[in-house]
């Protein structure tokens, strides 16, 4: 017990208390979101009684507005800072899930989703940036991997409460996300100080063109532009865990909501007890064929809920799952930071949630279409397909990736 404090307190003292106060922000705004998020495709097919094409569809325009809203908010994180941003993106969000929660049409509701998605959307690229600015790099994977523990508590303790408030009513859920995004913005604005590094005092100030110019660079960054898209490829595969899996379940082997719950609550159980343990075993492989041995991983259990049936093996396959999500997630946030300069790292951040934002935006649409059709069974071989496809995309990646070489500065840039 002794030597389990000592090691607790050594990881403690590792990092800055400005970390540990993001981590609570972490959890508190989980907590809400993950109340809620899971069971948005059971709440839409239930209250406006669509199909999960429509679904898929209503996620489309839900990342499309978040595209635009994170290229904004990545921006104004390098421009502004990233408090601010963080603030104003918690406060839409709870603006965002009143409005969800009351729309009495699913015109209304769409209208919702447009204006307060993308400005709900703002705070993204500043929340990662935020880790980058306080973890130095050689701590940055096992700094995403604690962050992942805080997250998955969370996620723990979320669907069962969400269970309970979705017994009173779907408003209730709603409500709760609310105030909780309000609880952790109080938090963001007493507790956590501001990150972006400061300015080289010779530096000429970007005027507001400049700032998002400034966006040509990060597309100009082919290893980092190759690396987003084959992480694409990867996140249609795994986007199926909050979009179309609970639904599949539910429509195609009578598992009610509380089965999908339990195996969502066993993806975190396993997350918080062993992703530190995981990051620390995988540090000293190259992160270009971890993330293709985590993509393999994540094609072999999507693939099994194509052909297994019973509970036993839905959490055989969900385990696979989550082995692949402790080995990939860690390092992919590590490797996205080391890809962005300092002075651009909300932007790169910003580009990076294109990773969500384009599988969300063709993944459910297509997905549904497949679960609406005659063989439903065939959303998850071809989640094993894409998934190997991915595998593959970033064992060639391996090649080219060099971790020591830092990004060149364009010709002409000030």
């Amino acid at each position: 017990m002794k030597n389990i404090i000592n090691q607790t307190q050594k990881i403690y003292n590792d990092y800055p208390k400005a970390f540990w106060v993001y981590n609570v922000i972490v959890f508190i705004d989980r907590l809400g979101g993950f109340m809620l998020f899971p069971f948005f495709a059971l709440y839409l097919t239930d209250k406006f009684e669509i199909g999960m094409a429509t679904v898929g569809l209503l996620f489309a325009v839900f990342s499309i507005t978040g595209m635009v809203g994170s290229a904004l908010g990545g921006a104004l994180a390098d421009r502004m800072g990233r408090k601010s941003v963080i603030i104003a993106s918690l406060l839409l969000s709870s603006l965002s899930a009143l409005g969800m929660g009351f729309a009495p049409t699913l015109t209304i509701f769409v209208v919702v989703v447009v204006f307060v998605g993308t400005l709900s959307s703002i705070g993204h690229p500043a929340h990662e940036a935020v880790v980058a600015d306080l973890v130095p790099e050689d701590k940055r994977a096992e700094g995403y991997g604690i962050i992942r523990v805080v997250f998955n508590i969370a996620v723990i303790i979320a669907p069962p409460i969400a269970g309970l408030l979705i017994g009173i009513s779907y408003s209730a859920l709603f409500i709760v996300d609310a105030i909780i995004s309000v609880i952790a913005a109080l938090i963001v604005i007493t507790s956590l100080p501001e990150t972006k590094p400061a300015a080289h005092p010779h530096a000429k100030p970007e005027t507001m063109s400049q700032t998002f110019a400034g966006y040509g660079r990060v597309f100009r960054d082919r290893s980092f532009i190759a690396f987003i898209a084959v992480s694409v490829m990867m996140t249609l595969v795994y986007m199926n865990m909050n979009s179309t899996l609970g639904v599949y379940l539910r429509d195609q082997h009578g598992q009610p909501e509380i089965i999908f719950g339990a195996l969502l609550s066993m993806n975190a159980i396993m997350v918080v007890a062993l992703q530190f343990w995981v990051t620390r075993r995988i540090k000293k492989y190259k992160p270009m064929l971890v993330m293709a041995s985590g993509a393999t991983l994540y094609a072999i259990g999507f693939a099994m809920y194509g052909f297994v049936s019973g509970f036993a093996l839905f959490v055989a396959a969900m385990v696979v799952i989550t082995i692949g999500e402790m080995v990939v997630s860690p390092v992919q946030q590590s490797l996205i930071a080391s890809f962005a300069p300092e002075d651009m790292r909300g932007r790169y951040m910003a580009v990076s949630g294109l990773t969500w934002s384009l599988a969300f935006t063709i993944g459910p649409y297509f997905a549904g279409l497949l679960l609406d059709g005659p063989n439903p069974d065939a959303l998850f071989l071809w989640c094993g397909v894409v998934g190997l496809l991915a595998a593959f995309g970033f064992t060639l990646l391996n090649r080219t990736h060099r971790e020591d070489v830092p990004i060149p500065e364009p010709a002409g840039t000030d």
